[in-house]
């Protein structure tokens, strides 16, 4: 990927951003449990973050996807992964479908506000028997005069309780499991939504998870993204995105353990020496960030398939599934030279090795990636 002196300018502007208005509040929201979404997404919003490559026409920069790409890597720069992730929701996991599928109207309605950072928006997938497998989620929309009504619940939703709306992925017909599921805007404020209390997560603390119960939630029918029963088909593309952010926006954040760890281990002194003098710990670090070049190496071809508009699936799929391994890898190496200071909550580290551990996890897991490139290589049945 050729970066351009309007990508560098563009970086700064996310270092500037990430500087003033994330790390310095990041152990306040990290006590509290929650971040103030509306807060922050509208300074995002003010800058052009969260509309990079969505039309211009709706308030976007109409960029091309690398410049999202760079933005993606330098928010990994937040010293947690609350913020990171939920900045991701906002621009790659909930709102691509609305871009490319909806309607004008609901473009307007829905997405213009989402880019100013006006309302924050999340996508309502995963459900407690659901999670990798998309295609075993329960929850219904059933027309009814001009609604949709829609039974159910979700689970693990990111963004959930600050939420304005969400972009959910319920079964709109009783065909195949693979055809019979739409995408629909639905507003928080409708009646018969109800959240759970915030999930009390290993990592990623100041992200507020809740479980969403739908209760005969009506919903107008104009607000399906796309084609009725095509949705598993939208999901698969916004899944794409979703698995590409975890890997950039995983690199700065791999980095930044890397050198802390390095500062941390010249300071630290054992048997009258820094620790970082042993010969075994400066290579091991040095393996490690050999190892995150070579993950950059990997998103940044993702990013040139994008970019050409080829599919990415193939590719995305395997960022997502060396990311997971990898953020293991390095936050778990580096916690080990902390020593005792490692195994204590509140340092870049033991944080990141927390937040990281749903890189594993979250968007599809290591074994769910492993089963689609198999697939693709013909090798799986």
């Amino acid at each position: 990927m050729i970066l351009t002196a309007t990508h560098d300018e563009f970086r700064r502007t996310v270092q500037r951003f990430v500087a003033e208005h994330i790390n310095p509040h990041i152990d306040e929201w990290e006590q509290q449990g929650i971040f103030p979404a509306k807060t922050l997404f509208r300074q995002a919003g003010e800058l052009g973050l969260l509309g990079i490559d969505k039309p211009e026409a709706y308030g976007g920069l109409g960029l091309d996807y690398s410049y999202q790409a760079v933005f993606a890597e330098e928010i990994g720069s937040a010293l947690h992964g609350s913020t990171p992730m939920a900045l991701g929701v906002q621009t790659t996991m909930a709102t691509p479908a609305l871009a490319k599928h909806g309607s004008d109207e609901l473009r307007r309605q829905f997405l213009a506000p989402a880019i100013s950072g006006e309302l924050v928006t999340s996508i309502a997938v995963s459900e407690a028997g659901a999670g990798s497998d998309v295609a075993a989620l329960k929850t219904s929309a059933r027309k009814q005069g001009g609604d949709y009504v829609i039974n159910g619940s979700k689970m693990w939703i990111t963004n959930s309780t600050q939420a304005d709306y969400l972009c959910l992925l319920a079964n709109t017909g009783d065909g195949p499991a693979h055809k019979n599921k739409s995408l629909i805007i639905v507003p928080t404020s409708c009646a018969g939504i109800r959240f759970s209390d915030r999930i009390d997560k290993l990592g990623m603390r100041a992200s507020d998870t809740a479980e969403i119960y739908f209760d005969n939630v009506r919903v107008p029918q104009s607000h399906l993204i796309g084609v009725e029963n095509l949705g598993f088909i939208h999901q698969m593309e916004q899944f794409q995105e979703e698995r590409m952010w975890v890997g950039l926006s995983s690199l700065k954040m791999m980095e930044a353990c890397i050198n802390h760890t390095i500062d941390y281990t010249r300071e630290r002194k054992i048997f009258g020496r820094s620790v970082l003098d042993n010969q075994v710990i400066h290579y091991r670090l040095a393996e490690l960030q050999t190892e995150v070049e070579a993950l950059r190496a990997l998103c940044y071809r993702g990013v040139e398939q994008m970019v050409a508009g080829q599919d990415i699936s193939l590719i995305a799929s395997m960022v997502k599934l060396k990311t997971g391994r990898l953020t293991g890898e390095v936050t778990s190496g580096c916690l080990q030279y902390w020593g005792g200071m490692g195994f204590t909550w509140d340092n870049v580290v033991s944080r990141a090795f927390r937040d990281s551990r749903l890189s594993a996890i979250g968007g599809g897991s290591d074994e769910t990636m492993l089963a689609i490139i198999s697939k693709m290589m013909g090798t799986h049945p």
